[in-house]
């Protein structure tokens, strides 16, 4: 059992004994300590933070805990209950509120559990941010409001439809064209809040969606990572159903995946690809992906006379290389969107809406959309060293070894090669270097993988 406590948020599972695993102890010490910071950064007389959870069993329990110990320190709660980490997002800037706090984690399984934490204008904090409130918490200083100045929690639940209106404000939202298409979409909810927001999203455009694992429970029928290995069931729905194509989120609804109407997977590394695409040829502009995602992107985008940016790996990382070079859109390799029209955080909603409108009016199936993209192909390693070894060191070496190529050391080391590019980035907490690589079959992109692997091992001195 674990529990993972970084710059990001605080995760583990539950059950076991308090600091070791995500215990009600350590849920009431973290959220004291955002709301300590939230009170240090704002610094005013009323304080509103949203909190909303995915479907998860223990996220009940989890929210009233967070959610009291709010209201004990004199903070006034929105309380969105079951809801989806986009939609909490919108919520916090809606309700002008001082921040936000998803419980979700994410595709992790269901004896996972999170807090993820927002600031006032819904995005994900930054690491200096997140480092202050891991230093409140371990100082354990809360100020806890008195009998008579105790906050209140207000129950709200309008914002799914609140999202999904203003999804529809958005002009590249082509709601006409999408009802007269009379598309037919299966729908993985993996028994979580995807369930919820992906039907009430479609039945609103005109869309009839096929259930499959829609019912918020927090009994996931299968791993909850969109990815191909465990999505058999709606592969073959798809077919059976004779839909167009399939929808699958995560627990949380921030990454985003595609089914064909063949039952093959789109690939997660293009739903932002062809969204992207759509994108670009209506408002053309910049891109931005983090430096593990599909190539793709950058050729679409330079196709479409745009500029492709890579940030370092993370959200938060994304978002301010948006900000930074004025992206249309952007998003990371695993399904998530990120739009700025809407607002600046990885959004599956948006995305299904944006990819209905492309296909509504190219009038293209969906195998056949996929067919224009370059075809690359990942493969995700890792090598195991030990703590002994200068992690630091050997990054330097490899950068050294290819000096002569481009290279990008924003976060570990990248590499592209004309023909692919390879990755390297280390744990922050095991002696691992995690190696990502693309090219233009699955064995170039093992077998160039296993070339790198081999060469770290000669510098290490394995």
């Amino acid at each position: 059992m674990t529990l993972i406590k970084s710059i990001s948020g605080i995760r583990g599972t539950i059950g076991g004994t308090q600091g070791d695993n995500l215990t009600p102890i350590d849920a009431v010490m973290y959220a004291a300590a955002y709301g300590t910071w939230v009170k240090q950064q704002r610094n005013k007389e009323d304080y509103k933070i949203v909190v909303g959870r995915d479907a998860r069993i223990s996220g009940s329990m989890i929210q009233n805990l967070v959610m009291n110990t709010l209201v004990g320190m004199g903070i006034h709660v929105v309380d969105l209950d079951l809801s989806t980490t986009p939609t909490v997002e919108m919520a916090v800037t809606m309700e002008h509120a001082d921040g936000g706090i998803i419980l979700t984690a994410s595709h992790n399984p269901k004896q996972w559990n999170a807090l993820k934490l927002l600031n006032n204008e819904g995005e994900f904090l930054n690491a200096e941010a997140g480092q202050q409130i891991l230093d409140i918490a371990e100082k354990a200083e809360t100020q806890f409001a008195e009998v008579d100045d105790l906050g209140k929690i207000t129950r709200n639940d309008a914002y799914f439809d609140l999202h999904i209106d203003e999804i529809l404000d958005l002009d590249l939202v082509n709601k006409s064209a999408i009802e007269k298409a009379k598309f037919k979409v299966v729908v993985d909810g993996v028994n979580s809040t995807g369930g919820i927001a992906v039907p009430l999203l479609l039945e609103t455009l005109g869309v009839h969606p096929v259930k499959l694992y829609c019912t918020p429970n927090g009994e996931f029928p299968h791993n909850p990572e969109p990815l191909k290995e465990h999505l058999g069931d709606i592969m073959k729905m798809v077919v059976d159903e004779g839909a167009d194509f399939g929808i699958v989120v995560d627990p949380d609804v921030d990454r985003l995946a595609f089914i064909d109407e063949k039952g093959q997977m789109f690939g997660e590394e293009y739903t932002l690809v062809a969204i992207a695409d759509y994108i670009l040829q209506h408002t053309p502009g910049n891109t931005v992906s983090n430096m593990s995602s599909s190539r793709a992107l950058r050729d679409v985008t330079r196709k479409l006379g745009g500029t492709y940016t890579a940030s370092a790996v993370g959200e938060v990382n994304v978002v301010q290389t948006m900000k930074d070079t004025n992206a249309v859109i952007g998003g990371e390799g695993n399904g998530g969107i990120i739009y700025p029209e809407l607002h600046y955080g990885r959004d599956s909603l948006v995305g299904v809406a944006l990819f209905l409108s492309y296909l509504a009016e190219r009038k293209i199936k969906v195998s056949e959309l996929r067919s224009e993209y370059p075809v690359y192909f990942m493969s995700k390693k890792k090598i195991q060293l030990t703590p002994q070894i200068d992690v630091d060191a050997i990054l330097k070496g490899m950068e050294s070894k290819y000096a002569n190529e481009e290279i990008n050391t924003v976060d570990g080391v990248k590499i592209d090669f004309a023909e692919n590019w390879v990755h390297l980035r280390k744990s922050n907490t095991e002696p691992i270097i995690r190696i990502y690589t693309e090219a233009s079959s699955q064995e170039a992109a093992d077998s160039l993988a296993d070339k790198i692997i081999g060469e770290i091992k000669v510098i290490a001195g394995l």
